[in-house]
């Protein structure tokens, strides 16, 4: 009973949705109802926990990467472009500067 209970949680009932409250509630109603025992709702609700933070983690990663996908066609620059770009820049200002003091570049 506890495996088909489990699996129905699973595939009824998006488990990226469910909050830890939502989760112990149904566990808690089904171990009112008889369905599950006291060690049962406390498994089901570990397992779900831990799935629902599995599922969590892996559409956060999905997302990242559909994120930095269309970035890239955009040819957006990136955090790591930019700063690159900078760090030349204040070379080429350094170098400016040397040059200014020195009276300029001989010609």
């Amino acid at each position: 009973m506890f495996d088909f209970v489990k699996k129905a949680m699973f595939t009824g009932i998006g488990v990226l949705s469910l909050s830890k409250e939502k989760i112990e509630e149904v566990a808690r109603d089904l171990i009112d109802k008889g369905k599950l025992s006291e060690q049962e709702g406390e498994k089901l609700v570990a397992e779900l926990l831990k799935k629902s933070e599995e599922s969590r983690a892996e559409l956060k990663k999905q997302i990242e990467e559909q994120v930095q996908a269309v970035l890239q066609k955009m040819d957006c620059a990136s955090k790591s472009d930019l700063a690159e770009l900078r760090t030349e820049l204040l070379e080429i200002k350094a170098k400016l500067e040397i040059l200014e003091q020195s009276g300029g570049p001989s010609a």
